[in-house]
């Protein structure tokens, strides 16, 4: 269910305050385990958990962008398979777009209903 945008909203910000809280439940996590004096060693812990910075992810995206600028046009044009009308925003398989909840659909539907029986009605000649 939970398709409502108060939900995707409130999804969306949980997943970005895990992000921002990462590093400091990771620092706690070694702090606790070093006062603990456990046989956990901190190698360990470096396996399960990786703190990735800002910078990392930038560097990233700059090295994806190069590669992709590097491909041919051919591949590119692999990924655009998908055409999607911009009047009924129906692809080619007649799906809406993922983002599209059912209240958008059900209206465009019915929209789409009113245009083909309007189309049907012959009209008389006076």
């Amino acid at each position: 269910m939970a398709k409502s945008l108060r939900s995707k909203w409130k999804r969306k910000m949980r997943a970005e305050k895990r992000k921002k809280n990462a590093p400091k439940e990771l620092a706690r996590l070694k702090d606790v385990l070093s006062k603990a004096k456990t046989d956990v060693l901190m190698e360990d812990v470096k396996e399960i958990a990786t703190v990735v910075t800002p910078e990392k992810i930038k560097n990233k995206k700059a090295e994806m962008d190069i590669e992709m600028a590097e491909e041919d046009a051919s591949s590119l044009k692999m990924d655009m398979d998908l055409k999607r009308s911009k009047k009924t925003l129906l692809d080619q398989h007649g799906q809406y777009p993922v983002w599209m909840n059912q209240r958008q659909t059900k209206k465009l539907k019915s929209q789409r209903g009113k245009k083909k029986r309007k189309a049907k009605t012959p009209k008389k000649l006076a």
